[in-house]
């Protein structure tokens, strides 16, 4: 196992970097997305872009991987969990890399056989990495670790390759939960490495760092 060990700050570079590459991050202040919450607004990310890039992902993988190990210990972990759906192949790959068991944690109970929510083999004395996609306001991990804790395991930790960062009651959220994110990089990551590509135009990037400082400000004002 090789693994590199840059910076935090230019692991969030160049994830930055690739994402806008392979066009898996898209701003358009013109026509707003419509998010699952039914708000707008003028960013998208879709991570799942990122499993048909090998050198991507590969990239990627490497970097979640050194990250967790950099800031969370060489041995912290004994098990590496995968958040249904996006998060089961970045969680196999990760588990890849920390030569670590690999198990995925389902949203809800499957309703036959076990009706279990954790796939594969998860132990009452198992420290598992909760790997997901991205995260956006940390509610969906929540549900995620207490699935994981409710098989007596411990999980303290989830990481991400993208949090959205725009929302400061996020890791704080977390953190009352007794789990500590970790990512790869955030919408003002990608903000920065567009302006420094001329990736969009200077009308579109304004707009977007509007959304970024008051993103429920300019929702009620943009519908």
């Amino acid at each position: 196992m090789s693994l590199p060990f840059p910076s935090p700050e230019e692991i969030a570079r160049l994830t930055a970097r690739a994402l806008l590459e392979i066009k898996a991050v898209d701003f358009n202040a013109a026509e707003p997305f419509t998010y699952a919450s039914g708000l707008k607004g003028p960013t998208y990310v879709d991570c799942r872009r990122i499993i048909s890039y090998p050198r991507v992902r590969g990239t990627l993988m490497d970097f979640m991987a050194a990250t967790v190990l950099r800031d969370a210990g060489f041995e912290a972990f004994t098990n590496v969990a995968g958040g249904e759906t996006a998060g089961i192949p970045f969680g196999a790959m990760v588990a890849e890399r920390l030569g670590l068991p690999m198990t995925y944690v389902r949203k809800k109970p499957k309703g036959y056989g076990r009706n279990a929510r954790i796939e594969g083999r998860m132990d009452e004395t198992d420290r598992v990495l909760l790997v997901e996609d991205l995260t956006t306001d940390g509610g969906s991990k929540l549900s995620f670790v207490d699935a994981i804790r409710d098989t007596g395991a411990a999980c303290a930790h989830t990481a991400v390759i993208f949090y959205y960062g725009i929302f400061p009651e996020t890791t704080q959220r977390l953190a009352d939960h007794g789990v500590r994110l970790h990512h790869l990089c955030t919408w003002w990551d990608v903000l920065a490495e567009a302006r420094a590509q001329s990736a969009f135009d200077a009308a579109t990037l304004t707009e977007v760092e509007a959304f970024l400082s008051d993103p429920r400000g300019w929702q009620a004002k943009n519908g």
